[in-house]
């Protein structure tokens, strides 16, 4: 028969009561922590996940950072470094409001050292504002390379001065702290050296420094592409004509072959060189009715002389001929000629000059930058994928067929404009694949969304599982034990004697429990004797002058 809450209650209340010191001690103990664990858990289970807002900032970013989340009624912690945590599911919507604010600064100062110039500002400490601010801009500006973390500029400035015998260039040095597993190229190195250099009036590039997180100097070492007359600008434009081509063949072949069963790589040698010639050629002269008149002259003269006198005037003129000189012996008709030509004279002259245009060609040539001299592509076409037969199971991959390969091979020319002259080559090849074609997916396990849910529902299991074995695995069971019904004390003698069975007296059951339960209470009371004992002599040991009084006063009283 079940006992009444009310009876329940007091014996529990006189059970704990009749248990020993040291066994309500540990009780109350155990009650405690198991309270304060359940709520412990409970409390640990609310707690938030907390992950990285901000690290390595600097005091003064984090001072402003940290007042700004307090206003907003955001938990935050802190850690060493720098470092700042809230939790994780407002990281990237607080990025965006402290962005928006203008937060974290980056602990360089900048230009805005100028927007505030204090009263009485010397022309000293004027230049040296202008000097940080310019410092903190190249900085910021550095910063913003992919690679690099954080950037610190050095910038010394000389004086200027009047005389050209003292006058100093400035000089730079810039530290650059890189990010983990990142590294900077040469390419970047010289960027950098010309953003400070070009920001500096009078700073060459010779006279910056830049120096990483670890000490090594890169503004020193050589470019081995410059070395060998190729800058960064021209192998950019090298790998952009190597993967065009690759694009376009990838391209062209995938529609026969399949998505992702083809691999191709090219190989192009470009002439960076510039060359301009000038060429200057003559042809055979044409016909002169095709020529083309350049000058021409004319000059006709016509003489007539009669028997009138002739020659200079003067004394001479008037003087009679000389003596006859003609020969002795006269040929026949020769006077009649002679006196035919003194009398009369007939002359006519006839001049032309013609100069015509020359047929000339003049060419003058320059050879585009970064022509291609030489193209090589190689490209790998995977087997044909396994089909099933009629068994039902799936075959093995299979090649392609010579028809297949040779059409390949005719595309991939005519795509990269294969020139036999130029020394192309091309090269393709049907090989069976070891990777797996297949999309890739992210198997349940792997998921962030299912893991970081996984984690909170095992968190939650394990405080009420917890919980579940404290309260019926632990307390039930002492309760219970508490709980039992305290045993009923009979004394031998109260009703009279033992009557035998039948007729209402006490049976020998109830005897021997009567026996047991004097038995315990008689442990009992031992027990608490020997425990008052203990606890008395413990105290005489510890306060011997107290116990010494004692007996005195009661040697005293006696």
């Amino acid at each position: 028969m079940a006992q009444p809450p009310q009876s329940a209650l007091f014996a529990l209340t006189q059970r704990i009561s009749d248990l020993p010191l040291q066994r309500k001690l540990t009780l109350a103990v155990m009650l405690a922590a198991s309270i304060a664990l359940v709520v412990g858990l409970f409390l640990w289970s609310g707690t938030p996940d907390y992950r990285v807002l901000f690290s390595n900032l600097s005091e003064k970013d984090a001072g402003s950072v940290t007042a700004t989340l307090q206003q907003m009624n955001v938990p935050y912690k802190t850690e060493a470094g720098g470092t700042l945590l809230v939790p994780s599911e407002q990281v990237y919507d607080l990025r965006f409001k402290l962005a928006a604010q203008g937060l974290p600064k980056g602990g360089a100062v900048g230009f805005e050292l100028m927007d505030a110039p204090k009263l009485g500002m010397t022309q000293f400490q004027e230049q040296l504002a202008f000097q940080r601010g310019l410092e903190g801009e190249l900085s910021r500006t550095i910063q913003s390379l992919g690679p690099v973390e954080t950037a610190r500029v050095h910038l010394a400035i000389p004086k200027p001065s009047v005389f050209i015998r003292d006058k100093q260039t400035p000089t730079a040095s810039v530290l650059v702290n890189l990010r983990a597993g990142r590294a900077i190229d040469p390419g970047q190195v010289s960027a950098i050296v010309h953003l400070v250099s070009s920001s500096v009036p009078e700073l060459t590039p010779s006279n910056v420094t830049v120096v990483d997180q670890a000490g090594s100097l890169l503004s020193a070492k050589k470019d081995p592409l410059s070395m060998a007359g190729l800058n960064a600008g021209q192998l950019d434009y090298l790998r952009q004509i190597e993967s065009y081509y690759s694009e376009r063949v990838v391209a062209i072949v995938s529609p026969i072959v399949g998505e992702g069963n083809v691999r191709a790589e090219v190989r192009a040698d470009l002439d960076f060189s510039e060359a301009a010639a000038t060429t200057e050629s003559f042809k055979p002269n044409p016909t002169p009715d095709a020529q083309a008149i350049r000058s021409q002259h004319s000059t006709e003269e016509v003489n007539s002389a009669s028997g009138q006198a002739q020659g200079v005037p003067g004394a001479l003129t008037n003087q009679p001929p000389g003596g006859g000189t003609a020969p002795v012996t006269v040929p026949a008709g020769a006077n009649a000629g002679a006196g035919q030509g003194a009398n009369a004279s007939n002359a006519n002259r006839k001049e032309s000059t013609v100069n015509f245009e020359l047929d000339k060609t003049t060419r003058h040539v320059k050879e585009p930058l970064g022509r291609i001299k030489r193209v090589s592509v190689a490209v790998v076409v995977n087997y044909r994928g396994a089909e099933k037969g009629e068994d039902g199971q799936m075959g093995k991959p299979t090649p392609l067929t010579p028809q297949e390969m040779t059409q390949i091979n005719n595309l991939v020319k005519e795509t990269i404009g294969f020139s036999q002259e130029r020394g192309d080559t091309v090269n393709v090849v049907n090989a069976a694949f070891t990777e797996n074609r297949t999309e890739i997916e992210i198997p349940l396990w792997k998921d962030p969304e299912n893991v970081g849910m996984a984690k909170t529902l095992l968190k939650n299991l394990l405080v009420f599982g917890l919980a579940f074995y404290l309260v019926f695995g632990v307390l039930r069971p002492m309760l219970q034990d508490l709980m039992k019904p305290l045993p009923v004390e009979h004394h031998a003698g109260a009703h009279g004697p033992a009557h035998g069975p039948g007729t209402g007296g006490h049976t020998a059951e109830n005897d021997d429990f009567a026996r047991q339960a004097a038995e315990d209470s008689r442990q009992k009371q031992q027990k608490q004797y020997d425990e008052t004992l203990k606890e008395v002599k413990e105290f005489s040991k510890q306060n011997p002058l107290i116990v010494a009084q004692v007996m005195r006063k009661w040697m005293a009283e006696e």
